[in-house]
């Protein structure tokens, strides 16, 4: 570079114009020094506030500003100065470790902090406070013609999650077994009020568990059946499940679990939301309950049975001994409705106090429920 300086641009950030310049080191070498025609007087850049923008892909050039004070989040002069000169690029390039440092406003650290908490807690309230509260209004005033067709959905998505690899229709389709499960369903609601059309229906998994979705749609699976040892058992589940059905909590759950994709599906009534209805139905087969649910449940489950005059001892002792299998593998239908000693003994004190009970099935009718999945070439369990 030679005594004179070397070309350069020069910006001063305040106007559009170009200033053609010569650049030259200080003679403390401390300094860069900008002097033009079209400059008012020369500047002197200190070499240690210097700092490259990355906005440039030309190699052929360096762009610099200088650090100073500034009420932007980045401190920098809003002047900038375009280096031309090779050997100069490659001297401040060598020479300035400070060149490519990244510059923050004083306090750009504790408001980035304060905006992360301040995001967290707003994500939280929505997910804790505003989607249920949101979720729980919906439920009650959504038409239950939307509800059902939402609930149909839901129900074929949980029906892909369980057949995973296995064919995609895992419909039990006996007729016998259809005809012993539609039985124990007449007797459990002839004598209810109830708001919906109950779709009932069995899936060939060995999970035990028993579920709902939205509008009147209820799955056993077969794992439950087979596990069960009296027709009573499973007509106090189908019970419980009923009274989530009836009570809506099946609907909350489902928007709670689809957030916000699922509320505006259900505001919408577009149904065709992969995503969201896929959300839902892997949750439907885990659902948890509140423990205010869960209650009122029990208390729907036991009053259906005394009125259909079925014992609700089955419904006790199903509980009773599924939960002997918790030392060894959790049933799902106990993971998702979790049997507390208080509720197991009013379901058992209840019993005690029915009289005038009858089986929901005769022997034969269980025998054919139990194989409601049986068919021909039927695929293994595994």
């Amino acid at each position: 570079m030679s005594p004179e300086g070397t070309a350069a641009q020069f910006f001063d950030g305040q106007t559009a114009a170009r200033h053609h310049v010569l650049v030259a080191l200080s003679d403390d070498r401390q300094a860069l020094i900008i002097n033009g025609d079209s400059l008012t007087e020369p500047l002197r850049w200190r070499l240690m506030d210097l700092r490259a923008l990355s906005d440039t892909s030309d190699k052929a050039r360096l762009t610099v500003t200088r650090h100073a004070a500034s009420d932007d989040e980045m401190p920098r002069d809003i002047a900038r100065l375009v280096i031309l000169d090779p050997d100069l690029i490659a001297w401040l390039q060598k020479t300035r470790p400070s060149l490519f440092k990244a510059e923050v406003h004083p306090g750009s650290v504790r408001k980035l902090a304060t905006y992360a908490v301040g995001a967290v807690a707003a994500a939280g309230l929505m997910l804790f406070v505003i989607l249920p509260a949101l979720a729980g209004t919906l439920a009650r005033v959504i038409p239950v013609e939307r509800e059902v067709a939402f609930g149909k959905t839901v129900t074929r998505q949980m029906e892909r999650a369980l057949a995973r690899a296995r064919v995609p229709d895992i419909r039990c389709t006996d007729p016998r077994g259809q005809a012993a499960l539609q039985k124990m369903l007449t007797r459990l609601t002839e004598s209810q009020e109830m708001k919906y059309d109950i779709n009932l229906m069995v899936f060939d998994h060995p999970m035990i568990n028993a579920f709902a979705a939205p509008g009147g749609q209820v799955v056993l699976v077969r794992g439950l059946l087979d596990k069960a040892t009296h027709p009573d058992e499973v007509a106090g589940v189908l019970a419980h499940e009923l009274a989530h059905v009836e009570n809506r909590d099946t609907t909350r759950e489902a928007l709670r679990a689809a957030g916000s994709a699922g509320l505006l599906t259900m505001v919408l009534g577009d149904f065709t939301g992969g995503a969201a209805i896929a959300i839902v139905g892997e949750h439907m087969i885990s659902a948890s309950y509140t423990r205010d649910a869960e209650a009122k449940a029990d208390s729907f489950a036991l009053e259906m049975l005394a009125a259909a005059g079925v014992s609700a001892a089955g419904f006790a002792g199903f509980f009773d001994r599924i939960a002997e299998l918790e030392g060894f593998a959790l049933p799902a239908y106990l993971a998702s409705h979790p049997v507390t000693q208080d509720r197991a003994a009013q379901a058992h004190d209840f019993a005690g106090g029915q009289q005038g009970t009858t089986p929901i099935l005769t022997d034969p009718e269980w025998a054919d429920l139990k194989g409601i999945c049986d068919t021909e070439g039927d695929p293994d369990d595994t």
